[in-house]
């Protein structure tokens, strides 16, 4: 089985994001936010956007499962205050928890938290509760910069996401560490904000102990970790300068990467570097990168073609395409398990 951790809902109806754009206006005029009731989108429509789309992609690269979230850039935790960001987190939640319930084989739900800057954490617990008791999430997406771009937020070592990463361990679920849409000219959002904030997040776990307090939390780096396997050797240096363990013993019990990694030579580098338990199989289609290589003739992000090309054992390749997954994600593995796979 191919067990793709990192899909997001990038092909929603036009009636989701017509929704988001009245709750925007309001928020900015400073006027009464769209009631959540007033967005219809039926399951034929739901079904259009996955099997044209998703599916279709899927299907041609021999995909089994899709981790299916909430579009990133969209989640844009800066727009207005908790009650905007928790109103829009339930309704691009219940969408995906549709879209598993409309092909239960082929996607499983994640979700998005309804962060906001400067609120406290802890107020994402709810969401969290009913991701694992109602919708059958199996994984969130945890935005470490809720700004969009200005990063005010504390670093995740701070104890003010300790409510967040107690809710996740009680549930057994891991976040994917991943930033929304930047609202700073200075970063690209998907050039440059994901990858510094990848980048910046394990930056922010190498200087702490957070997992001295969670041994049991696991977070996912996206975009194959950033600059982390390209500096790895920094990392370590770093960590020897602080006086910190090395980063192997130190964080990579809990800390795992995908494969969004968009050419061959990284994706080989993301493998030599890092070690194979610690690297899960994605590709994040249809998402930021959706072209044609001119010189290979193949997408950007057709991710299986470079890790089957990265010249892995066949147990090291189960590994990475499904079997990490499974461990990494129980949640995931119980679903997989119910339905005899």
């Amino acid at each position: 089985m191919i067990i793709d951790i990192h899909g997001h809902y990038t092909t929603a109806p036009p009636a989701l994001g017509q929704w988001r754009d009245r709750q925007v206006h309001t928020v900015d005029r400073g006027a009464a936010e769209p009631d959540p009731a007033e967005l219809r989108i039926s399951d034929d429509e739901l079904r259009e956007s996955i099997e044209a789309n998703q599916l279709k992609v899927m299907d041609e690269r021999g995909i089994d499962v899709t981790v299916f979230s909430p579009r990133a850039s969209f989640m844009a935790h800066h727009i207005g205050g908790f009650e905007t960001s928790a109103a829009w987190a339930r309704i691009c939640n219940d969408l995906c928890h549709r879209v598993s319930e409309l092909f239960p084989e082929r996607f499983a739900p994640a979700v998005m938290l309804p962060q906001s800057p400067g609120v406290d954490p802890a107020t994402c617990v709810d969401e969290i509760k009913r991701a694992a008791t109602e919708l059958g999430a199996v994984a969130v997406n945890l935005n470490p910069d809720p700004s969009g771009g200005h990063w005010s937020a504390p670093p995740l070592t701070d104890r003010s996401w300790y409510p967040v990463y107690e809710a996740l361990v009680e549930h057994g679920l891991p976040a994917m560490v991943h930033v929304s849409t930047s609202v700073n000219p200075c970063f690209h959002t998907t050039g440059s904000h994901y990858l510094n904030a990848d980048t910046t997040a394990f930056m922010q776990l190498l200087q702490g102990d957070l997992f001295a307090d969670f041994p049991e939390l696991r977070l996912v780096i996206p975009h194959g970790g950033g600059a982390v396997p390209y500096h790895w050797g920094r990392f370590r240096g770093l960590a020897q300068a602080l006086g910190r363990p090395e980063p192997e013993d130190h964080l990579l019990g809990n800390v795992f990467f995908d494969t969004c990694v968009y050419h061959q030579p990284g994706i080989d580098l993301l493998l030599g570097v890092i070690p194979h338990r610690n690297v899960l199989f994605a590709s994040e289609m249809i998402g930021a990168v959706r072209g044609i290589d001119p010189r290979t003739g193949h997408h950007f992000d057709d991710t299986r073609r470079y890790v089957e090309a990265a010249g892995l054992s066949s147990e090291d390749l189960v590994a990475v395409e499904e079997g990490n997954a499974r461990r990494v994600y129980p949640r995931l593995d119980a679903r997989l398990t119910a339905q005899g796979r």
